[in-house]
């Protein structure tokens, strides 16, 4: 049975469009039901041959400390240790980037796309790897609540795409251009609707049947 895992942020994890920092479940925020969330979405249409696992954390970045969120969501720190836990796996897919363009990181898009690439040079070195796929975001917008924090990711996500194709390829990554297919929801400027989990779920599937 062929494996793959998924490894992400909040948008992978299934966290909704949030009105608030503050948004919790005595708020009236929600994360998106399991089932509907886009690895669970791509599963589904990779069929009962493939196992997903997911593997999403809120709030991780690439390969950079977060200074106020914690240095546990750096993905480097943990993304051995995890991919260790789950081998053999055929398929890991790496969408991060997101985090990384908030203001406190004082990044540009060359060092972000970087830093996943080393992600994906570090999982391709493990023997137990078979590829490994890099996913770019879909770009930022600064609204609601969330635009101070994630001030000039706009224009920081204007090359993004570009810079992240280019550095997996040289990885030697597989590479797929998120938004090219969804946008964020227009409540926070970061996450994704329902209807976007759902279409990049089966364009990711249909990604990874023309790689493996």
């Amino acid at each position: 049975m062929p494996r793959v895992l998924a490894f992400g942020d909040s948008n992978t994890f299934g966290t909704g469009p949030m009105r608030s920092l503050t948004d919790g479940p005595l708020t009236g925020y929600r994360d998106h039901p399991r089932d509907k969330r886009w690895a669970n979405v791509m599963g589904a249409a990779l069929g009962d041959d493939w196992e997903v696992i997911v593997e999403g954390l809120p709030g991780r970045t690439s390969v950079f400390d977060d200074p106020v969120e914690g240095v546990y969501r750096n993905g480097l720190r943990s993304m051995r240790a995890i991919l260790e836990s789950h081998r053999p796996l055929d398929v890991v897919i790496i969408l991060l980037g997101t985090n990384d363009t908030k203001q406190r990181m004082g990044l540009g898009p060359q060092d972000i796309a970087l830093g996943v690439a080393r992600l994906a040079r570090e999982a391709l070195e493990l023997e137990h790897i078979g590829q490994v796929l890099v996913l770019c975001p879909p770009p930022v917008k600064e609204r609601g609540d969330l635009a101070e924090m994630f001030k000039g990711a706009e224009e920081r996500f204007r090359t993004m795409n570009t810079e992240m194709e280019r550095f997996a390829s040289e990885a030697g990554a597989a590479f797929m251009d998120a938004g090219a297919v969804i946008e964020v929801d227009e409540i926070d400027g970061v996450h994704w609707s329902l209807e976007s989990h759902g279409v990049l779920g089966r364009a990711v599937a249909e990604k990874i049947r023309g790689m493996v």
